[in-house]
């Protein structure tokens, strides 16, 4: 490397914090202290954390201990570089939303392109869950009522609670101009994270293994095939079919990048350095509940885990106190959380249809609807959550994680295709790409084999 080109790095990481952005200053006049550095950890880590930790010990015994701690490195690494070739940008252009920074990269088809990508992305989430709502809530229910029938009862129909609950519940929410006072309450899904991860560990020690043979529950019998001792071993590496699900799940669960820049305009003195301190935090923390809560999950129930991991207790532990508290934690989270998601979809729909337009209550109700519709369809017919991680991870995740990312930076930043950055962005892209189109490809291979 040069002398000068040196120099010009030193000058540039020097000069980074110092030259705040201005749509950050002007954030900074309209109030006297932004967010402090915790509560931003806490509102990123809410962004990066949902139900994508049900399916992560699925994921390990789909690749081994050591396989699953090399991919959920890799993927949260790379979360991390891409999210700080956004603030970089942010700085650069003076642009504060991600469907912006596509049209400035690629004009309207780069703001199209992001706003469905952004529209799927959330859709697959909500559908995930209210994916856990239908197979949990008649759990909870019954758990209450003390009920050991086999799905007699009326509330033991997960497709008609699922329905009163997101008409009831969700809809009215949904359906507000605005839902900030939601953001309060969403505090409390890390807590709830962080619950689930602590039950899992303490649970490990509750169901022996071998796995017993037939498990009745207050729903259903399960019929689990004898486990042996060597099914007892943990695996330390696999390579199968069902592997392919591993990243998909992973960049589903650490997808935050559309709340990043949010979060970086309300940040109290913001400088990509801090905001990139507060996405290393929030990535660390979820790295470790995620870690933990997979890890302990995988050595309970071995290659007999179920995709959706809750269910796998309500085999074993239906009338456990624990597993009863914690499915409500998850059930309260997931009902706050799904129109807090439903915000960000409505508004990339309305983009795509119409562009930027006024408000309209007449436009505001049509598409909340058609959205929450699509996502209610999607929950009750999708026979297998790992499903949903599986495609919508491998495709608008990888993009929106990965492939958007670096193209931008490629795109929009003034640096030499042979920086740092620049070859890390290009990396982003290509290993976006391999993802995406090999876990898709294989994915749809499976399924084909199973008609």
């Amino acid at each position: 490397m040069s002398v000068n080109s040196v120099q010009h790095e030193r000058t540039a990481d020097n000069t980074e914090d110092n030259e705040t952005a201005p749509l950050l200053a002007r954030a900074a006049e309209t109030r006297t202290k932004g967010a402090s550095f915790i509560s931003s950890v806490f509102n990123l880590m809410n962004a990066i954390m949902g139900s994508g930790i049900l399916g992560l010990a699925y994921a390990m015994s789909s690749t081994g201990i050591i396989g699953f701690c090399i991919l959920l490195v890799i993927v949260s690494s790379l979360a991390a570089y891409s999210i700080h070739l956004l603030l970089k940008l942010c700085n650069q252009t003076d642009i504060n939303s991600y469907e912006d920074l596509g049209s400035r990269a690629l004009q309207k088809p780069g703001k199209v392109l992001v706003a469905l990508a952004i529209l799927i992305q959330n859709m697959g989430a909500m559908s995930s869950y209210l994916f856990i709502l239908k197979s949990e809530l008649p759990a909870a229910i019954s758990s209450f009522a003390g009920s050991d029938s086999t799905g007699v009862a009326w509330y033991e129909d997960g497709r008609l609670l699922l329905i009163l609950a997101t008409v009831c519940i969700v809809l009215p929410l949904s359906l507000l101009p605005k839902i900030g006072f939601l953001g309060y309450t969403s505090s409390l899904a890390f807590f709830f994270m962080l619950y689930f991860a602590i039950v899992v560990v303490i649970k490990k020690w509750s169901i022996p293994c071998p796995l017993q043979h037939n498990v009745t529950t207050f729903s259903s019998t399960y019929q689990i095939s004898n486990s042996s001792d060597s099914e007892c071993t943990p695996k330390l590496f696999v390579i199968s079919s069902k592997s392919v699900y591993a990243i998909p799940t992973m960049a589903f669960s650490f997808l935050c990048h559309t709340a990043v820049l949010p979060i970086y305009c309300e940040l109290d003195r913001p400088s990509k350095t801090r905001m990139q301190n507060v996405t290393n935090v929030s990535i660390s923390l979820s790295f470790l509940v995620y870690l933990i809560s997979a890890l302990f999950g995988y050595l309970t129930f071995y290659a007999n885990v179920d995709s959706e991991l809750l269910l796998s207790y309500d085999a074993y532990l239906p009338w456990d106190v624990m597993v009863i508290t914690v499915r409500l934690a998850i059930l309260l989270s997931v009902l706050l959380t799904v129109p807090l998601i439903l915000f960000p979809s409505r508004k990339a729909m309305i983009l795509l249809l119409q562009g930027v337009q006024p408000f309209s209550w007449t436009i505001h109700t049509i598409v909340t609807l058609i959205i929450l519709s699509v996502v209610l369809l999607m929950a009750i017919f999708v026979p297998d959550i790992k499903n949903v991680f599986g495609v919508v991870g491998s495709t608008t995740s990888t993009c929106l994680l990965f492939i958007f990312p670096g193209v931008f930076y490629l795109k929009i930043s003034s640096q030499s295709f042979r920086s740092r950055d620049s070859i890390g962005a290009g990396f982003l892209v290509v290993f976006g790409l391999i993802v995406g189109v090999f876990s898709l490809t294989v994915i749809f291979i499976t399924w084909g084999q199973r008609v």
